[in-house]
This record gives structure tokens, C-alpha cells and sequence, in this order.
């Protein structure tokens, strides 16, 4: 089964080092956020901040994660993506301890859950998604310009390419589908991506985001029984973890990356995004809305 599913995969390896660079990755207790803080980690990096909920979990992936790379600087902090209080704290706390953050991975999510609301009341996946990744790229931006050249990624997923911007209904409030809610997030990120880029320029600081694969991860529990079973059977062609997590890594460190910004990138590769996340209308209209529901001055 392993022939299969390399059949169509682009082989990448890297040997950049990230000696002296702080990394923050959100939602790294399982699955492709945990693999990317390994190798990360293995990279030599001065310190890899594992921002998750779950503190239980948290601390056994620390320990798995050190155990794996062989670097101590490791460490978990808690954040709350459904929550602002929970963000603007964990953003406090980087602010006023680390002196440098050099790489941002906005990866952390959930996937077409029952309908739900944050503490802020935004619907579950919009909320965590985009709009708390959105908050915490906001509070960490001067720290990450000063910490130039520096790069934030965000994981999206082909499943942008199903959805669209609800700009009069961002949090299905009127009409609740989970899959076309978790499609718009998805979304939402690309574009958040691509507006983030054109606000960074000349800045030193570039943006990413991309599409993992169909990874057999944690995520897909929310799933229906169809679907459930649909995914059992294309699991040969599916990735496991740390085949998910490579083009975040290459995002992450890749030498010929550094001068691109804005873009979308699946299996280690620049990938075509749908035209909807190539409007740049919308996106500015989704970023303005993005603002007043966050209470957030960002021009």
C-alpha cells in the first residue's frame, strides 16, 4: 500500500537549519502540527512553542516531541482559539517573554462539527479557524516584523475550492451546513493569506498557505458514517502525519520560498487555488468584516 500512496507525491527534503529561530505552532499536540514541531524542532530550533487547549495532551506531546528531536527547547503554552480572552493572553505572554518570533504555523482546527459557538459567539469553524488565527496573527505581527525575515503559514486545505464567503451570514446563523462551513473556512484562510501578503510587503515578514493532503488525523471524528466509510476507502491514497506535515514544513524553512509571499502550495509545490480565493474583493471585504466582528483596527 505505501507504493500506492507515493505514487503521485513529489519528494521533497530540505537540510535547512533554524538554528537561533522561535517557532509558535497552534493545535501541535496531534497529528500534522505535532510532526511539524519534530522536525522543526530537529532543525535545531532556539525554542518550538506548542500552543494548544488541551494541557494534558499538551504536555505528552512535549515530551514526545523532545524524545523525537533530540532538542529540550520545547515547551507548551495554552491557548483557546474559541475564546479572545484565551488569545489575547497566550499573545501577552509571547509578547512580553520571547524576544523574537521568526516562524508562526496557524494550523490548528476543527473540521465540519456540529453546529456550535465560541465564547466570543462566532460559529465554531469560522471562529477557530479563521477569525481566532486571524486575532492572534494581529497581536503578534509587530513582534514577528521585528523578528524579520520571517514567515506565517496557514494550513488550509483543498476544501477551500467547495467553498465560498458568507459575507451576510459569516457564521451560519441564518442556514448551518457543516461541510460548506468548514469549506468557508478553509477559505477564509487562503484569502486571509493573500491580503496579509500585500499589507507585509517590504516588510521582510512573508505569508503561506496550503494544503496538508487527506491526512488520517484526529480531525476527521466529526465525520459522518458515509463519509467515514469514503475515507476508509481511499486510505491507500491517503497521508499519514508526517507525510501531511511536509509542505507546511517546506513553507516553513525552503530557501526559494523566501522571497514568495501570498501563495498556495500543496504536496512541497506552488498548486492552483479556486478563482473564489483569488478574489481580491472579497478578501478585502472578508478582512474589514473580520475586523468589526474582533473590534480590531488593521489597515
Amino acid at each position: 500500500m505505501s507504493s500506492l500512496r507515493n505514487v503521485f507525491r513529489r519528494s521533497w527534503s530540505c537540510d535547512e537549519k533554524l538554528e537561533g529561530k522561535v517557532v509558535v505552532i497552534t493545535g501541535a499536540n496531534t497529528g500534522i502540527g505535532k510532526e511539524t514541531a519534530i522536525d522543526l524542532a530537529k532543525r535545531g530550533a532556539e525554542k518550538v512553542i506548542i500552543a494548544c487547549r488541551d494541557m494534558e495532551k499538551a504536555n505528552a506531546a512535549v515530551k514526545d516531541i523532545i524524545e523525537s528531536s533530540g532538542n529540550e527547547h520545547v515547551v507548551f503554552m495554552k491557548l483557546d482559539l474559541s475564546d479572545s480572552k484565551s488569545i489575547r493572553e497566550f499573545a501577552e505572554a509571547i509578547n512580553k517573554d520571547e524576544p523574537k518570533l521568526n516562524i508562526l504555523i496557524n494550523n490548528a482546527g476543527v473540521m465540519v462539527c456540529p453546529f456550535g459557538k465560541t465564547a466570543d459567539g462566532f460559529e465554531m469553524q469560522i471562529g477557530v479557524n479563521h477569525l481566532g488565527h486571524f486575532l492572534l496573527t494581529y497581536l503578534l505581527l509587530d513582534l514577528i516584523k521585528k523578528s524579520a525575515p520571517a514567515r506565517i503559514i496557514n494550513v488550509s486545505s483543498m476544501a477551500h475550492s467547495w467553498g465560498s464567503i458568507n459575507l451576510e451570514d459569516l457564521n451560519s446563523e441564518k442556514h448551518y451546513n457543516k461541510n460548506k462551513a468548514y469549506a468557508q473556512s478553509k477559505l477564509a484562510n487562503v484569502l486571509f493569506t493573500r491580503s496579509l501578503a500585500k499589507r507585509l510587503e517590504g516588510t521582510g515578514v512573508t505569508t503561506y498557505s496550503l494544503h496538508p493532503g487527506v491526512v488520517q488525523t484526529e480531525l476527521i471524528r466529526h465525520l459522518n458514517g458515509v463519509q467515514q466509510f469514503f475515507m476508509k476507502m481511499v486510505s491507500p491514497f491517503t497521508k499519514n502525519s508526517v507525510q501531511g506535515a511536509q509542505t507546511t514544513i517546506y513553507c516553513a524553512v525552503d530557501p526559494s520560498l523566501e522571497k514568495e509571499s501570498g501563495g498556495y502550495y500543496s504536496d512541497c509545490a506552488p498548486a492552483n487555488c479556486s478563482a473564489a480565493a483569488k478574489d481580491d474583493n472579497v478578501a478585502e471585504k472578508l478582512w474589514e468584516l473580520s475586523c468589526s466582528l474582533l473590534s480590531l483596527t488593521w489597515d
